[in-house]
């Protein structure tokens, strides 16, 4: 992995999709763009709110994997708010500070339990989010849309206090 915690060469980690839903438990759809709100995540997400998971993100190579399996899925599918490319998300220390844009953000947790077996998990005997999505709290906020880089914070040293 290299300084911008990608594993993909030259390419620069970056959002593919910025996803949302207006609830808790279904799938989220892309949006054009995203205002991130520091200790909140992404204003009018079902997800965000004061506490340690305001956004989440997963991997479009990890969704790759479910659609090898036969699925047809893509991003907001798994309910992550960001789809990202060229970043190794689970192999991300908690802790690590990460530019989404123009925003920064901690990671807070990585994967999560699935108490409930979702769609997905019927549909294909398994699914990615609770092995590789991560979940991250702002710190500062911004605006994100597609296209956008993502850059480990210490690649930033005034962004870290």
């Amino acid at each position: 992995m290299n300084k911008e915690g990608t594993d993909t060469g030259n390419k620069a980690a970056r959002i593919i999709s910025v996803n949302t839903s207006s609830s808790k438990g279904e799938r989220k759809k892309p949006v054009e763009e995203g205002e991130l709100r520091p200790e909140h995540g992404i204003v009018g997400d079902g997800h965000a709110g004061k506490w340690h998971r305001q956004v989440s993100l997963l991997a479009i190579e990890s969704i790759g994997k479910m659609v090898d399996k036969g699925l047809d899925v893509g991003p907001g599918d798994f309910a992550e708010n960001l789809t990202t490319e060229g970043i190794d998300l689970p192999h991300l220390p908690v802790g690590t500070r990460l530019r989404l844009g123009p925003a920064l953000a901690e990671v807070t947790q990585i994967g999560k339990e699935c108490h409930d077996r979702c769609a997905i998990y019927r549909q294909a005997g398994d699914c990615v989010m609770p092995r590789e999505g991560i979940f991250v709290r702002v710190l500062e906020g911004g605006t994100v849309r597609a296209e956008d880089h993502i850059v480990m914070a210490g690649d930033y040293p005034s962004a870290v206090k």
